[in-house]
């Protein structure tokens, strides 16, 4: 399953860099990014390098879902493809 990273997490003031916003292909609804919660996540970086994360739960009412990642992904990532295993 594929989805792109939308962008991080943020507040009014505040950007956390551990946390990314994913749209995911063929996830239209809210009960269906419920559906993925506690998924791993792999983004590649383009030099080769793997991070890994976890879906965290759903993030609004149209699909898209939050990822919890051990360190932050770099501001390189937004809007690229990431693979939902």
């Amino acid at each position: 399953m594929k989805g792109i990273i939308v962008n991080y997490r943020m507040g009014r003031r505040t950007q956390n860099t551990r946390q990314m916003i994913i749209k995911v292909e063929g996830v239209e609804t809210k009960e269906q990014a419920d559906k993925l919660h506690g998924r791993k996540v792999v983004w590649k970086s383009p030099a080769g390098k793997e991070m890994i994360g976890h879906i965290s739960g759903a993030h609004g009412n149209k699909g898209v879902v939050r990822a919890r990642f051990d360190k932050g992904l770099p501001g390189q990532s937004i809007s690229t493809e990431i693979l939902i295993q």
